[in-house]
């Protein structure tokens, strides 16, 4: 949001989703091919990619301009602004959670879903207590 009568970066919502969609578009890359035009695959089988990046809340405020992804998430104060701010962090998110399940990405992903999503380790502890009966035989006979 503009300080001290300063121009706000986006006056409308479109504008904003415009640069959001460069931005998510920038990440993607490109497909590898051969001489023919073919896509090369990997041993898998997939298409390789290559020049593709990850997408970050910090990568999408610096690609709209702003100087730190806590400016870009001050949009949302704005009303008109709302819905798009929470569809670009949500699309972040579903990226970073699909790393969960990469190997290379998984510990990274974890620290960002914690630290920019609000998301939490569940630690469970189950306590187990040993019970015991005493047995009381002295008491006198009446």
């Amino acid at each position: 949001m503009a300080k001290d009568g300063a121009k706000p970066k986006y006056e409308t919502a479109e504008q904003m989703q415009a640069a959001i969609d460069a931005y998510f578009a920038s990440c993607e890359g490109k497909v590898l091919t051969n001489a023919e035009g073919e896509p090369m695959l990997n041993k898998y089988g997939m298409p390789i990619i290559y020049g593709e990046k990850p997408l970050t809340m910090s990568g999408l405020a610096l690609a709209l301009g702003f100087k730190s992804r806590q400016s870009l998430l001050n949009y949302k104060a704005k009303a008109e602004f709302l819905d798009t701010v929470t569809r670009a962090k949500q699309k972040v998110e579903e990226y970073v959670e699909g790393r969960l399940f990469d190997k290379d990405g998984s510990a990274g992903a974890k620290f960002s879903l914690e630290n920019n999503f609000g998301w939490a380790s569940k630690q469970e502890t189950k306590v187990e207590a040993e019970a015991r009966v005493v047995i009381i035989d002295d008491i006198p006979d009446a």
